[in-house]
């Protein structure tokens, strides 16, 4: 399957179709733009995504920015859209049983309970919204890895912030071998509990969904935005003059 490139990022050239039919095993992860400012100054966030088994594009800048620098993708993957594609693929498959890590208290067991009722069986077969901190907490990651252990699940969504979740699948998936898929997703299941709501399809179409977020969150959001990931585009315009040199390319 072929890459393409931007900044220091490998995306897969894959439609969603394509990556449902695919997706068996592996750890997914959906860069945005802010994921891949992040990737320019944390090398070891940066050798994560490097080493994934599965690399989508999870916003509408990154499918444009694609298109500007002539290498362009065939869709953007948002995991809040590409989760219900999931398990709305999977509704027959007796086998395919999730388990939902992440969120705040109560939110992914919600969660849980509306995607099972959408389903009409328990597809999703455990939830816990852990506490803060707890990626730092021996004694609560034990209590995770017997809770997916004894739950039978094979699919794991984590989604307690980039790069967090990212870093919490790659330092303890060891731990629960009967995992065969792991999904780093956001905020996807505050979506799935109705907790967020998602960006209203025009705003997703005027590329306006990061906008939409901000207007829902702005004390949280506003630092990200507004501060953070405008470096993206001078990352970007130096890819364009062919002046971009990947911060981590010599100890690769």
């Amino acid at each position: 399957m072929d890459r393409i490139k931007i900044l220091n990022v490998e995306i897969d050239d894959i439609t969603q179709e394509g990556l449902l039919k695919r997706l068996k095993k592996g750890v997914l992860v959906t860069p945005n733009v802010d994921q891949i400012v992040k990737m320019q100054s944390d090398k070891e966030y940066y050798n994560i995504v490097r080493q994934a088994e599965w690399v989508v594009c999870d916003s509408n800048i990154l499918y444009l920015c694609a298109k500007i620098l002539g290498t362009p993708l065939p869709e953007a993957l948002p995991g809040s859209s590409f989760f219900p594609a999931f398990y709305q693929y999977h509704k027959g498959d007796e086998s395919c049983k999730i388990f939902l890590l992440g969120a705040m208290d109560g939110v992914a067991q919600k969660a849980m309970e509306r995607i099972n009722e959408k389903m009409g069986r328990t597809m999703v077969v455990g939830a816990y919204s852990p506490s803060y901190g707890f990626e730092k907490k021996p004694e609560e990651n034990q209590q995770i890895y017997q809770m997916i252990n004894d739950s039978g699940a094979n699919v794991v969504l984590v989604g307690v912030g980039c790069p967090k979740q990212e870093k919490w699948i790659d330092a303890h998936k060891a731990q629960m071998p009967n995992v065969d898929i792991w999904m780093a997703l956001g905020a996807t299941i505050d979506f799935e509990a109705g907790n967020v709501k998602r960006a209203p399809m025009i705003w997703r179409k005027l590329y306006m969904e990061w906008f939409y977020r901000f207007l829902q969150e702005p004390k949280r959001m506003y630092k990200r935005y507004f501060i953070d990931d405008p470096k993206f585009f001078w990352y970007l315009m130096k890819q364009l003059l062919g002046l971009y040199k990947d911060p981590f390319e010599e100890s690769k």
